[in-house]
Order: structure tokens, then C-alpha cells, then sequence
């Protein structure tokens, strides 16, 4: 496709200038088809993979369309976050920044009412979360009766979190005329019941194709066992050393933990998920931006309203439960013409071959790598400390030092190198992070097992329609141990005992952390109990006690036993 210029699309002078001042030169796939569509009135249905401009697609022409001199919501957009609700209202700001009489208004949950309310008032584009639009709307704070275009963005992503039945209800008391755009990355049956109740004659914008491979961003992929994922991803930070990254786990509780490891071995990380309250979230966003905060550790809803300019990597800690995840995660590097890199963690050979499955969803190349090591990584502190010491001398600014060095050179008897050296070693002293030592099998590699055994406790049992190859399938997958491993399971009417080598014990109990058994959050923990009698693959089929076989030398020896006068008792 050919580039096609802003001031092409038949934008006027304000909306040319605004773009311009975002530094916006060319408009991107989705941008010069929806807009123009969108200006003549149409119902449109986009889908456009992350970073490919499509809150420009629908903002623009929004603010174009606004009729200024009245102060009623005449653009209402429906986002399934706050952190992308708010980004949406900034970007339309900028867009409605040469176009006086323009108001917009965010409203979402976790903020004071007030405020939105009064900000309601003199507002003509509205951008905020079905529940709180939904809140205004029994208020009567929002009314929506000169409302000219809806926007439902993310509309896979809001089904997904629960807000079909809201979505319905605020459409259905929006005025018939209006113009109502879509934009999905997945099209599942609830979507295309929306669009074949609400959406008039729509008009579909489809540039997936092509923009699955992510050809800016280099993607790599590293065998880890599952209780050392935390120490491989310290090496990979470590040696990386990202200016700024987003760390995607897939549980709130993940992302928690995480961030405390991060933060405990000295990299300024910040963690961000739906639970947090608002005020929390907005910090942690604005201190990412601001670079005070280098790593920031997300689930995949709390990132859909990061747009963070400069982001160097993407690590994927947990592998996404959804391909199309996938690509909004690592869609959040590789930008503006820059490169980016993403790597991501994988244990066990299910991983490996979901790695398989995705790179043929993607059509790009994952490709596997092996974790760094200690000596890489000091020889890459040392390169970069090399290369600070060289732009210092290039930049002639140290000058100023030199007669207090002379001072201390004969005070203490020693030359330069050795006052050189000195401050060589107090940098570093400052870095204190330690490096990890991993062992990492090598494929195929079976790793040595063997030694005293321990019991596992689950709070998981009969009552709860668990079976001990459900435990054996959950444990096998999260951990990648392999299923002869796993020893005696006993099962009981609320928990179950499971029998493991004590080396492999604590990489079940990590594994285990954030894994769901038949849809239940099952917690393990060491015990002192034991299993009584079942193996691995059965329980005690209700007996009190099992089948007693004697062993040889408990067996009467036939040749000392003689049934004769039993037999001749039951003949007469």
C-alpha cells in the first residue's frame, strides 16, 4: 500500500496541525482506510493488531465531527480499562487541541464521582468503562440523547471481563441515528450478535494480515524450570539492562510476588493489575513514564492502556493464554520505527510446542536461546562501565577533579591506575545485584532424581470432583516434571495428599502458585502425613484397609501342612 499523508485524507487545517504536533507524518493501514469511512458517516468494524494507530483511527474523525456549540456528549467511547480509558481521553485531547469548544471527559471506576460529574457537564466526547458509564447513566449525569457515534473498543476484551449485558444496555438508549464503530481483535459469536443488532450496513477495516509478523521486533524464547523462572528472568535483566520493560505475568498474585523479588534484588520495579486501587495505578503508571521506574510487571488487562513511548523489551514471564494476547504484548515495543526485543520463559515440553503453535499463528520466528551466564554478564557491566568512562574523557568535563587526585596520589603514595581502579571498584560496588547460578538441562537431559521423599498437602479432594490424574496432569504441565515422577496420590473428601522427591517438592509448590486444577485455585503445602495406601493413578477404591498379600516368608510351607482330617470332616 502506498503512504497516504494526513492533509490527503481531507482532515482540515486544525486536525493537520494537531497530528503534526504529535510527531504523526504518514497515517498507518488502519488509519487511511477507517478514516475516511468514518467521516462520510459509515459503521465501521475494525481489526487491527496493538501499535498500529487505531485510536487515531476512530479519534480524529471523531473530533472533526464535534459540533462545538453544543455542550452535550456527542462521541461516547467504551474501553474495558481505566489505564486505557485515560490514555484515549489524552490522545483525543491532543487531537482537539486547534479546535476550541472541544470538551473531553473520562469516567471510570476507582476516581472520586465529583469530579466526573462536574467534568460531565461541559463535556462532548466521553471516554470511560461500561460500569461507571452505566453508574452515570442511573444518575442522570450522562445523557446521552444528542449522542452522534459510538466507539466500543477492545470489544473482545470487554466481553471477556463480564460487560456484555452493560455494552447492550447503553447502546440500547443511545439514539437510532447514530454511527457505531467496532473494534475488535477477535470476532467470537457475542461480537457478532453487537454488530448484528446495533450496527447498520457496517463496513470492515481488516489489516491483521500482515501485521502478525512483527518484523521490528526480535523474539526469543529460553528453557527454564519452573521454580527458577524468577532467577532467569534476574539473568536476562541483568544482562539486557532495558531502559525500560514491561514484564507480563497471567495472575494478579504473580505479578505481586514478582515485583517483590524485583524490587528485593535491586531493580527499580513496580507492579500494576486490576486490584490495585486508582490512585496506586495512575502512580505507577506516571513513574514508568517518567523512567523513575525502569521495570513495570503487569497482567495483560492492566497493560491495555500502557502506551509508553521507548520501550527496549518485552519478557513474557507466563506464556499468554491467548495467541492474540501475544501480539498486543509484544506489540508494546518495536514502535515508531524502532527496534524491539521480546523473550519469553517456557517450561516443560507443552510450552515448547505452544511455542510451535504460536510462531505458526504469528508467522514469524521464535527463536530459542540460552540464558546468559555469569561471566557474559560481568563482561557486559564491563563493556558498558568502559564505554560511560569514554564518553566522560570525550566530554571534558572531569577536569575540575584533578588536583584533588594529585592530592590524594601523594598522600597515599600511589599512582593514577591504582585511584582509577579504586573508583572502578566503588561503581560497581553499587550495582548489588547478585547474578544467579542456573543449571538448565539440555534437551532431552534427564535430570537426576532420587533421595528422601516428602508429602504435598492440596486443599483439593473428592467434594471438589478432583481425581489424582487431574493432579497429575496439572502438576506435569505446570511443572514439567514428568508424570513417573509424581508418587503417591491419596485423595480424601476435601484434600489430597500427593507423594514427590524433595527436590522436585519446591519446584511444585512455584509451579503450582498460579495453577488452576478443573477451574479451582488449589493451594499445596508441605505435611507430615503420609499416603496410605494408593499409588499414583488410583485411590483406595472405599476399602478401610488394602488387600493383604503375605509376604514369602509369612507363607505356610505346603510340604509341613496337611488337610486330610479337614477333608475327611467334610466329606462325612
Amino acid at each position: 500500500m502506498s503512504e497516504t499523508k494526513f492533509e490527503d485524507i481531507g482532515l482540515s487545517p486544525e486536525l493537520v496541525q494537531a497530528v503534526s504536533d504529535m510527531n504523526y507524518t504518514q497515517a498507518t493501514g488502519i488509519q487511511a482506510q477507517a478514516i475516511p469511512l468514518l467521516m462520510q458517516g459509515a459503521d465501521v468494524i475494525g481489526r487491527s493488531s496493538t501499535g498500529t494507530g487505531k485510536t487515531a483511527a476512530f479519534g480524529i474523525p471523531a473530533v472533526e465531527r464535534i459540533e462545538s456549540g453544543l455542550k452535550a456528549p456527542q462521541v461516547l467511547v467504551l474501553s474495558p480499562t481505566r489505564e486505557l480509558a485515560m490514555q484515549i481521553a489524552d490522545e483525543m485531547r491532543k487531537f482537539a487541541k486547534y479546535k476550541p469548544g472541544v470538551c473531553v471527559a473520562a469516567v471510570y471506576g476507582g476516581a472520586p464521582m465529583d469530579a466526573q460529574i462536574r467534568a460531565l457537564r461541559a463535556a462532548n466526547i466521553v471516554i470511560g468503562t461500561p460500569g461507571r458509564v452505566m453508574d452515570h447513566m442511573r444518575r442522570h449525569t450522562l445523557r446521552l440523547d444528542d449522542l452522534r457515534t459510538v466507539v466500543l473498543d477492545e470489544a473482545d476484551e470487554m466481553l471477556n471481563m463480564g460487560f456484555l449485558d452493560d455494552i447492550q444496555t447503553i447502546l440500547a438508549e443511545t439514539p437510532d441515528t447514530r454511527q457505531t464503530v467496532l473494534f475488535s481483535a477477535t470476532m467470537p459469536p457475542a461480537i457478532l450478535k453487537i454488530t448484528d443488532k446495533f450496527l447498520h450496513d457496517p463496513q470492515t477495516v481488516d489489516i491483521r494480515t500482515g501485521q502478525r509478523t512483527i518484523a521490528a521486533v526480535e523474539q526469543f524464547f529460553y528453557r527454564v524450570p519452573q521454580a527458577r523462572k524468577m532467577d532467569a528472568l534476574n539473568l536476562l535483566l541483568q544482562y539486557h539492562d532495558p531502559k525500560r520493560a514491561v514484564v507480563f505475568c497471567n495472575t494478579k498474585a504473580m505479578v505481586d510476588s514478582l515485583t517483590e523479588y524485583l524490587s528485593d534484588h535491586g531493580f527499580r520495579a513496580l507492579g500494576i493489575h486490576g486490584d490495585m486501587k486508582q490512585a496506586g495505578r495512575t502512580q505507577v503508571m506516571q513513574s514508568f513514564r517518567d523512567g523513575k521506574t525502569r521495570i513495570l510487571v503487569a497482567t495483560d488487562v492492566a497493560a491495555r492502556g500502557i502506551d509508553v513511548e521507548n520501550i527496549e523489551a518485552v519478557f513474557n514471564f507466563d506464556i499468554p493464554q491467548e495467541f492474540e494476547h501475544y501480539i498486543h504484548r509484544i506489540g508494546r515495543t518495536g514502535r515508531a520505527g524502532r527496534t524491539g526485543i521480546s523473550h519469553t520463559l517456557v517450561c516443560g515440553a507443552r510450552q515448547v510446542d505452544t511455542i510451535r503453535q504460536l510462531r505458526r499463528f504469528i508467522n514469524a520466528d521464535i527463536r530459542e536461546a540460552p540464558l546468559p551466564i555469569g561471566d557474559e554478564i560481568v563482561r557486559k557491566k564491563r563493556e558498558k562501565f568502559a564505554a560511560r568512562v569514554a564518553r566522560t574523557l570525550e566530554a571534558d568535563e572531569y577536569g575540575k577533579w584533578g588536583e584533588q587526585l594529585d592530592a590524594i596520589a601523594a598522600e597515599r603514595g600511589c599512582d593514577m591506575r591504582d585511584i582509577a581502579c579504586a573508583l572502578a571498584q566503588m561503581i560497581a560496588a553499587r550495582d548489588k545485584k547478585l547474578i544467579p547460578v542456573l543449571k538448565i538441562p539440555a534437551p532431552g537431559e534427564r535430570p537426576v532424581r532420587g533421595g528422601r521423599r516428602v508429602v504435598l498437602r492440596a486443599d483439593a479432594g473428592r467434594a471438589q470432583n478432583v481425581t489424582p490424574a487431574n493432579f497429575v496432569a496439572a502438576i506435569a504441565d505446570a511443572s514439567g516434571l514428568p508424570a513417573r515422577a509424581i508418587g503417591k496420590i491419596d485423595i480424601f473428601e476435601d484434600s489430597s495428599l500427593i507423594e514427590l522427591y524433595e527436590n522436585d517438592a519446591l519446584t511444585v509448590l512455584e509451579a503450582m502458585r498460579s495453577t488452576r486444577i478443573r477451574g479451582l485455585e488449589v493451594h499445596f503445602a508441605l505435611t507430615s502425613e503420609k499416603p496410605r495406601y494408593a499409588a499414583r493413578g488410583g485411590v483406595t477404591c472405599g476399602r478401610e484397609k488394602p488387600f493383604f498379600r503375605p509376604k514369602p516368608s509369612q507363607r505356610r510351607d505346603r510340604a509341613s501342612y496337611n488337610d486330610r482330617n479337614r477333608r475327611r470332616m467334610r466329606d462325612e
